[in-house]
C-alpha cells in the first residue's frame, strides 16, 4: 500500500467512525418513548415514519461498521498476523446484530399497523411485541456493547503493537474496550442498558476515544514506517 493510499484509507476510516457514531446517536430521538411500556405495540402505528428512519440509521451504522473492518483488514494483517482477519470478522458479527435490531423495528411497526387495521388481535399483538422487543434488546447488547468491546480491544491491541497511532491513544482504546465489555456483561446479567444511569458512564471512554481516534486519522493519518523515521530524524536533529 502506497503512502498516498495509506493516508486516504486512514481518512476514510476516520470518517466512517464518525458516521457510525452519528447514525447511532441520531436513531434514538426518532424512537423517543415509542418502545416504552408492555403495550407499546398497540400504539406504534402512529410513529411509522420515525420507526423507518431509525431503522435506516441503524442499517447505515451496520454498513459503516463492516466497511471499517474491511478497510482495516490489510493494514492490520500486514503488521500483526491474523489480527486483520479477526477484526474484520468481529465487526461483521457486530453488524449482523445491529441489522437484526433494525429489522426488529420494522417487524414491530408491521405488527402495530396490523393491530390498528384489525388484522391482529390484542393478545397476539402483545405477544409479538414482547418477543420483538426482547430480540432488539439482546441484539443491541451483543452488537453495540459486547462485540463493540471485543472489536475495540482487537483494533487497539493491533494499533498498540504496530504503533500506527500514538500508544496513549491505543491504550485509551483498550481501556475503553474493557469498560464497554463490562457494561455489556452487566446487560447480559440483567442490568437495564437502555436507560441512562451511573453504569452508562462505562460506555463513555470508548465513545470519546473513537471520536479522538477518528479525528486523528483524518488530520494526521497512520504513523507509517516513513513517518516514524522522519520523526526520529527530527528528534535527533534537535539533540
Amino acid at each position: 500500500m502506497t503512502e498516498r493510499c495509506h493516508r486516504k484509507t486512514a481518512a476514510i476510516v476516520g470518517a466512517l467512525f464518525i458516521i457510525a457514531t452519528a447514525a447511532s446517536l441520531a436513531s434514538a430521538p426518532f424512537l423517543g418513548s415509542a418502545l416504552e411500556g408492555s403495550d407499546y405495540i398497540l400504539r406504534l402505528s402512529a410513529t411509522g415514519n420515525n420507526m423507518v428512519i431509525a431503522s435506516v440509521l441503524e442499517i447505515i451504522l451496520a454498513i459503516s461498521v463492516v466497511a471499517i473492518g474491511v478497510l482495516m483488514l490489510p493494514i492490520l494483517r500486514k503488521r500483526v498476523d491474523g489480527l486483520g482477519t479477526a477484526y474484520a470478522g468481529i465487526r461483521l458479527v457486530e453488524a449482523i446484530f445491529i441489522v437484526a435490531s433494525a429489522v426488529s423495528l420494522l417487524y414491530m411497526l408491521s405488527a402495530g399497523q396490523d393491530y390498528a387495521a384489525g388484522r391482529l388481535d390484542e393478545t397476539r399483538a402483545l405477544s409479538m411485541g414482547a418477543s420483538l422487543i426482547s430480540l432488539r434488546e439482546w441484539s443491541l447488547i451483543f452488537g453495540t456493547l459486547i462485540f463493540l468491546g471485543i472489536g475495540g480491544l482487537t483494533l487497539n491491541y493491533g494499533l498498540y503493537r504496530s504503533k500506527l497511532v500514538p500508544r496513549w491513544l491505543s491504550t485509551w482504546g483498550i481501556v475503553g474496550g474493557v469498560c464497554i465489555l463490562i457494561y455489556g456483561a452487566m446487560g447480559v446479567f440483567g442490568t437495564d442498558t437502555s436507560s441512562f444511569d451511573a453504569t452508562t458512564l462505562l460506555a463513555l471512554p470508548i465513545a470519546v476515544q473513537e471520536m479522538v481516534f477518528a479525528s486523528w486519522l483524518i488530520v494526521k493519518g497512520f504513523d507509517t514506517p516513513t513517518n516514524v523515521d522522519e520523526k526520529r530524524a527530527e528528534m535527533l536533529s534537535h539533540t
